[in-house]
């Protein structure tokens, strides 16, 4: 599905990220796996550091944290706030949504949207999306795009498929109404028939958590895991991401009427360093276009791996210089998506830890 928005863009990015790291060699006790393999491993996938909340923190708690930093620094105004979108899948609590908790703590006014969204990988492009929908309002002038996600909790620390790159974090992006005549592009695809691809199998309705669930199993490649814990079918996703996400991009580019060389970054979801890679050999597109360093230095946070990449490998450029930057997420769901968007002279872009 092709879309295109106008008169919209994005005035700032913030991500906040546990100050917590942890190292690829402090977690090697807990694989059933020799050091020499788990070294092999972590050149091959760029697995160094990552991100992990302390016991208790949840997504809230650095939502808060980058909303507080943001009032304080007087960057943004809570009466400006027309809606609240939040994509997590580390949700509070079943009910009531995560963003009303948010919205209540802070005491933003009561005449606004908030809204949770459940998605994760492709969550960052899903939320501007359903922003740039929200702006077509002729009430709603700013909207605030939270990412969050602590999934670290569900992730067992005896699974070397997953434990090692999943990292912690959270951001905010702010987009608003331009005057200035412009255009955004953006695809979006879905297949829940590879649902299973990446789950949580238990702790939802369809499966409650019980004891049972919590049973820790060995598979077939010496992974310890329970029901409860989040599982990854590698193989599967690396072929879904190397089949589905080029197509999509020359689709986009197509749309668009702009050329591959015309986009000065690809600021694409980081599940490993390997995976991006071999996308952008694929692709044809030059790795410094193509950053693939977020996993290594502070894991994998789901929907907010692509604010973690432009923060971290832009920042302060974006202050002053406007560039073309295609983004892209893939991932659970099964779910793909891309945007082609001009970035740039930003209120705001860096990273804060919590």
């Amino acid at each position: 599905m092709n879309l295109k928005f106008n008169n919209k863009l994005i005035t700032g990015i913030l991500t906040i990220l546990p100050a917590n790291e942890v190292k690829f060699e402090d977690e090697i006790a807990n694989y059933n796996f020799s050091e020499a393999k788990s070294l092999k491993l972590k050149m091959a996938m760029g697995y160094n550091t990552h991100r992990i909340v302390e016991e208790g923190v949840t997504i809230s708690d650095l939502c808060i944290f980058g909303f507080n930093y943001l009032f304080e620094k007087e960057i943004l105004k809570k009466e400006e706030i027309d809606a609240i979108i939040l994509v997590t899948q580390s949700p509070e609590y079943f009910m009531p949504p995560t963003s009303n908790v948010i919205q209540g703590k802070l005491g933003l006014k009561q005449d606004m949207i908030c809204m949770d969204i459940n998605q994760g990988c492709a969550g960052f492009e899903i939320g501007l999306i359903q922003a740039f929908m929200l702006l077509e309002q002729e009430a709603i002038n700013k909207v605030v795009l939270l990412n969050a996600d602590v999934l670290s909790q569900k992730v067992s620390k005896r699974d070397r498929n997953s434990n090692p790159l999943i990292g912690d974090g959270a951001s905010i992006t702010i987009i608003e109404k331009t005057e200035n005549k412009n255009s955004i592009f953006a695809n979006i695809k879905m297949d829940g028939t590879a649902f299973d691809a990446l789950i949580i199998p238990a702790g939802g309705f369809k499966t409650p958590s019980t004891p049972a669930t919590s049973e820790m199993i060995e598979d077939a490649a010496g992974n310890f895991r329970s029901l409860n814990n989040l599982v990854m079918k590698g193989d599967a996703v690396f072929n879904f991401v190397q089949k589905e996400v080029p197509p999509m991009i020359d689709n986009l580019l197509k749309y668009s009427g702009y050329q591959r060389e015309n986009v000065d970054y690809f600021m694409f979801h980081q599940p490993n360093k390997f995976m991006l890679q071999k996308l952008a050999d694929k692709m044809g597109v030059p790795y410094h276009k193509m950053p693939n360093n977020i996993v290594e230095n502070f894991g994998n946070a789901s929907g907010v791996s692509i604010p973690t990449a432009i923060t971290f490998n832009l920042g302060q450029k974006l202050i002053k210089e406007k560039y073309k930057i295609c983004l892209a997420g893939f991932g659970v769901g099964l779910t793909w998506s891309s945007i082609l968007i001009d970035l740039g002279n930003l209120d705001f872009c860096e990273i804060i830890n919590y």
